[in-house]
């Protein structure tokens, strides 16, 4: 059973429709976000939304050697990497709080299987 008694369904309504607007309002703020990595000590760098688009590639003239053109590509990739990499944490800082969910021990709703 539920210590003190059943759960208060209007109570955990309510709840769950906090944290469906926290969740959206977390969403939108992680949509408007921008985060950029770099790589070759900035000779590449790779510009992400928060919600992982690529918006911008930048590539200094220094790191274009028409003899090693392979040497650029790893460094584009690892710059779109790094910038996921941010990615991956900003929306791990952002959307963090909300994954304690509705109460509860490890989130959910308080009930067991949820």
């Amino acid at each position: 059973m539920f210590p003190g008694g059943q759960p208060d369904l209007s109570q955990l309504m309510k709840q769950a429709q906090q944290m469906q607007q926290q969740l959206v309002a977390a969403q939108e703020q992680l949509a408007e976000a921008e985060v950029t990595g770099t790589a070759g000590g900035g000779l590449v760098s790779a510009t992400m939304t928060g919600s992982g688009d690529l918006t911008a590639l930048t590539i200094a003239p220094a790191a274009v050697d028409p003899d090693d053109l392979e040497t650029l590509q790893d460094l584009v990739v690892a710059a779109v990497r790094d910038a996921k990499r941010a990615v991956d944490e900003l929306a791990a800082q952002t959307m963090g709080p909300l994954a304690g969910g509705l109460g509860g021990p490890g989130g959910g709703l308080g009930l067991p299987g949820f």
